[in-house]
């Protein structure tokens, strides 16, 4: 009876079946995969970029110059290298918490500049770039290159781009994004004084552009020194994209790290301003075995969370540029309307430095009568100290006065171009066709990566079997990994995803529907369906769904009886202990 598998494996299914990414070959369909989905979301990509630097050229650049948004806010113009610039990744951290060996584990080699140690041994921002040969990039090279995003960094001055350079290696996480390690954080004033630099305002430059931050802390080390401190507090409007990594827990034992995560929550819930508790990962974020399994577990959950957190920043690009450029078109509109009323209430001859000095006096009055005038969010006004020291330094007579006609254009983007942009993006309501055509049919897969990440199970004291690493499947010699079905399963994903899964499960309605265009009689379908619906749910996932049309396919096309129980072999491995508890 178990010679239809082999017919089930070459000729396949004469129908169009179904599939959904079981259990046992999703790493193998991602494996064996084309690039057809990564090259249309790249296309998708690139095509928001080119629409968003058109509407910045047409509608918020002109407001920049007009009102000097990037005097005011201390943000340089655009340009469009930034547009077309991958995901960037920031890393933070006091020194000593494992920033460098975590890059190295992610790309799972050495890159040139790498400095570990025990002591303050990164003592620059270096920047990862993917490139054909390995070599160290000086910052001020580094600053001027045509392609790269980094332009914007020679405000900071010689003192700083001599501690600022690029690493280009050949690596296949860094086609995806780019990485950016900074230097370790110390305590005391000594050492801030004697960078050279403001390190919180470099922070805020990398930050603004960043699609996400990475704050690193040590089980061992818990305190947040006055600079760490100063750094985080740089990161206020940036929220979304932190996450903290609790590094080294390996190296305590459980009732520790209890204590030791409690602490750094209540650390961080003081010293970030919002309501809500960060995302801590916590874990052993380099290539060596854990010193203590006692959480091997734990580990091995929280570092594939924040593995996906990082596997999916391409995918998410476009609207991480989208969001950033509403952000800012919301600070112009408010620059605007600030630097306005200030250019109107300004006397037209006498008395222009005693008006000016009274209006800055009297900014906090200012911001209110703006903000009610206009309808603006508090949240979009510029810091008011900050502001009113930049005020000190300029003369309001010589504000340009307020552009209605530039305001109702910015509106006009808001309004129209913007939402236009973001129906490109999948939706929850677009149906399965409109979101295989916006995601490449990649909207249904929970694993799909354009980064390739660590995933070793040698590491969590796990030996890592041959169904997770051959893409070739599991020989007939593992029984309790081999699956008759493998092949079958592979090839009718796409049908599956055809007949529109929710969730990665066909409804019974439409898993009826199918089976009843097979012509077999209903006593013949019931069987079936008991044997396919192996955990008794009334729906069919895509290993239920590939089962089910194996047992079609012995019936129609080889005349087989329907059996009283499936062979061990065609139960997918992930469901056996259903099967045995029956």
């Amino acid at each position: 009876w178990l010679s239809d598998t082999a017919s089930t494996k070459s000729g396949g299914s004469t129908r169009s079946g179904l599939s959904k990414m079981g259990t046992s070959v999703r790493k193998k369909q991602m494996a064996g995969a084309d690039a057809g989905p990564a090259d249309d979301v790249a296309d998708r990509s690139a095509m928001i970029s080119a629409r968003l630097k058109t509407i910045y050229r047409r509608a918020i650049l002109p407001l920049e110059k007009r009102f000097r948004y990037d005097y005011f806010f201390e943000s340089p113009l655009l340009t469009d290298v930034e547009f077309d610039s991958k995901p960037q990744v920031l890393l933070m951290g006091q020194y000593s918490v494992g920033k460098t060996s975590f890059i190295r584990y992610i790309l799972g080699r050495d890159f040139p500049g790498q400095r570990i140690g025990p002591e303050p041994t990164t003592d620059r921002f270096t920047v990862l770039i993917n490139g054909p040969e390995e070599r160290t990039i000086p910052g001020n090279a580094l600053s001027v290159h045509p392609d790269l995003p980094f332009r914007g960094l020679e405000r900071f001055g010689v003192s700083f781009l001599s501690r600022f350079e690029g690493s280009q290696l050949p690596s296949s996480v860094l086609r995806s994004v780019t990485l950016v390690d900074t230097p370790g954080i110390l305590s005391g004033e000594k050492q801030r004084v004697n960078r050279g630099y403001d390190f919180t305002k470099v922070v805020s430059w990398f930050a603004e552009r960043a699609d996400l931050i990475i704050l690193l802390f040590d089980a061992h080390k818990l305190d947040i020194s006055d600079e760490l401190k100063g750094a985080i507090d740089v990161l206020k409007g940036h929220e979304d994209k932190i996450r903290c990594i609790l590094n080294k827990a390996d190296q305590i034992d459980r009732q520790q790290l209890m204590r030791v995560y409690g602490a750094l929550l209540w650390s961080l819930g003081k010293t970030m301003s919002s309501p809500e508790v960060a995302r801590v990962y916590v874990g052993s974020f380099w290539q060596e075995p854990l010193v203590n399994t006692d959480n091997a577990g734990l580990f091995e959950a929280e570092e594939k969370d924040l593995m996906h957190d990082l596997a999916v920043l391409p995918r998410q690009s476009a609207v991480r540029k989208i969001n950033e450029l509403v952000k800012r078109m919301r600070k112009v509109k408010t620059l605007a309307y600030i630097i306005g009323y200030l250019k109107q209430q300004m006397p037209s001859l006498m008395g222009r430095d005693k008006k000016q000095q009274k209006l800055i006096s009297d900014l906090p009055n200012v911001f209110r009568t703006v903000m009610k005038k206009y309808n603006l969010a508090p949240g979009d006004f510029p810091d008011i100290n900050k502001f009113s020291e930049k005020l000190q330094d300029v003369k309001f007579s010589e504000f340009a006065t307020l552009s209605q006609k530039q305001i109702e254009e910015l509106d006009s983007v808001l309004n129209n171009d913007i939402p236009k942009l973001m129906e490109l993006l999948p939706s929850e309501r677009d149906s399965p066709e409109m979101l295989k055509q916006k995601m490449a049919a990649a909207a249904y897969t929970k694993t799909t990566a354009a980064v390739p990440l660590p995933t070793g199970g040698l590491k969590f004291g796990q030996r890592t079997n041959e169904a997770d690493t051959n893409p070739f499947g599991v020989s007939e010699e593992d029984p309790d990994h081999y699956w008759a079905l493998q092949d079958s399963a592979t090839r009718l994903v796409k049908e599956f995803e055809a007949l529109g899964p929710l969730g990665g499960f066909l409804d019974t309605q439409k898993a009826r529907d199918v089976l009843i265009k097979t012509g077999l009689s209903k006593e013949q379908l019931r069987k079936i369906w008991n044997l396919s619906d192996i955990d008794r749910d009334g729906y069919f996932d895509h290993e239920e769904y590939v089962v089910a049309m194996f047992l079609v396919d012995a019936v129609t096309q080889k005349g087989r009886p329907i059996p009283d129980e499936l062979p061990p072999s065609v139960v997918p491995p992930g469901k056996r202990h259903l099967v045995q508890k029956k």
